[in-house]
């Protein structure tokens, strides 16, 4: 069930929303019924894969209840383990048999395991507490705190990546507390922002970003449609993405909840290490605290800081997809992190435009291995950029508008992020809401009046 479905929007949402509110009163009530309906989004997909969620679930807090510190510590070592092995199989196990495959000569007949969705964030979400219970710093939560924790339905699918610290306490306030209109209204507004982020932004750029990318794989591209196909696909997958993590933040607000910002304009970055810190905040977060600094991070010399932002971004690009492509993704990007470290630690210091331009170059031809189908066409998209391919212009034969990219463009730099527009500023006025739901309106109809465009994250 998509976020930007008929079905959610009409018909899953308002029963959610309003079974939800009856059963404001009672705490047990209310919370078993955010898990009910969220196992039936999950199992909308497939429900063969709800058993695996529950047992995820089930598995990992049994590991962290049994663990009591000191020599149970093994308990919570066999927890992470699980899950690594979880996602492993489900994810990786065809990836690592077509490679030891190609290694030995010979070749992999795939086993073509379905994919659950989401899996990569609901075993990390769970890897974090694990990790917290192992160092003392995370209590034992009850087994229903826990369960709608890890399935909540806003941020199951594709995140942000919820710190259990972040949402857990949140269950005990009272849903019909002071500000209920308030949370309902931006809430609303920030599910709106997010649908005119994939329906009207991303949604467009696909249309020209995937041909042109499928072009690619038959002849070469020519100058001018190797940029615009990457442009495009630089617009769609910020939009893509952070529209997909409006609409959880403000689903999760209009129930109450305040989930982790996930991105704050990182087109704007000046500087690699500024992206990471602004594209994707909470899987960074994930990674800085997870693996780079237990690596030794910044803390033993240039060489230790070098390797350890290489392998944390090596294993960033594996989670990202099962794929080698996503692997060179990772170290090309480490390889920028670990490059911005050894030039930060000389005192040197750029300004912000020529640092932007170089921050933008690096962060769009990066781009390429993370949408190309392999490194084949990788390479002839990157000759393309570079001209070698020719500059003929023969885009307009993909029939779509390249003005939305430039309007898209100028709001990723210039204008104010989602959580500006939509949560801190005051809206005092009623008329406020006419414009909002016109637009909810519109994108509904929008919404049902074409096929649905799956978010690219869904794939991880």
């Amino acid at each position: 069930m998509l976020f930007n479905s008929q079905l959610f929007l009409l018909v899953f949402l308002p029963l959610a929303l309003g079974a939800y509110y009856l059963s404001a009163r009672s705490r047990a009530r209310r919370e078993w019924l955010l898990i009910a309906a969220s196992l039936v989004f999950y199992g909308y997909w497939d429900y063969r894969l709800v058993p695996l969620l529950v047992f995820s679930v089930v598995a990992n807090w049994l590991f962290s209840w049994a663990f009591r510190g000191g020599r149970h510590r093994a308990i919570v070592i066999l927890g992470i383990a699980l899950n690594l092995a979880i996602i492993g199989v489900f994810k990786y196990a065809d990836f690592f048999a077509d490679s030891f495959a190609w290694l030995a000569g010979g070749a992999h007949e795939r086993w073509n395991i379905v994919l659950p969705l989401g899996i990569s964030f609901f075993t990390f979400q769970q890897i974090s507490y694990l990790a917290d219970r192992y160092r003392g710093t995370a209590p034992l939560y009850g087994f229903r705190e826990y369960f709608l924790y890890v399935a909540f339905f806003p941020q199951l699918i594709a995140g942000p990546i919820v710190r259990h610290n972040q949402f857990i306490p949140q269950l005990a306030e009272p849903p019909g507390r002071d500000g209920l209109a308030e949370r309902l209204s931006r809430g609303a507004a920030m599910l709106t922002m997010g649908l005119v982020k994939k329906v009207v932004i991303a949604d467009t750029a696909a249309r020209i970003a995937d041909p042109l990318f499928a072009a690619a794989g038959t002849a070469p591209l020519s100058l001018v449609d190797a940029w615009m196909a990457i442009a495009a696909f630089t617009v769609q997958i910020y939009f893509d993405f952070s529209g997909y993590s409006d609409m959880a933040i403000g689903l999760a607000l209009m129930f109450g909840f305040t989930l982790p910002v996930n991105f704050n304009a990182p087109y704007r970055a000046a500087s690699i290490q500024e992206f990471w810190r602004r594209w994707h905040m909470t899987l960074s977060q994930f990674l800085r605290d997870y693996l780079y600094i237990p690596l030794g991070g910044s803390r033993f010399g240039p060489s230790r800081q070098v390797m350890a932002a290489v392998a944390t971004m090596f294993l960033g690009g594996l989670w990202h997809g099962a794929g080698w492509t996503f692997v060179a993704w990772g170290l090309w990007h480490g390889a920028g992190l670990a490059l911005h470290a050894v030039w930060h630690r000389t005192g040197r210091s750029m300004s912000y435009v020529p640092g932007w331009a170089l921050t933008m170059l690096f962060v769009m031809v990066s781009w390429v291995l993370f949408r190309a189908a392999d490194f084949g066409d990788a390479a002839g998209i990157m000759a393309s950029l570079a001209g070698g391919n020719g500059f003929s212009f023969v885009w307009g034969d993909y029939g779509a508008n390249p003005a939305m990219l430039a309007i898209a463009a100028l709001a990723a730099l210039l204008g104010p992020t989602s959580q500006d527009a939509i949560l801190k500023y005051r809206y005092d006025k009623p008329w406020v809401a006419a414009p909002v739901a016109l637009a909810l309106v519109a994108l509904i109809i929008e919404a049902g009046s074409k096929a649905h465009l799956e978010f690219i994250y869904f794939q991880f």
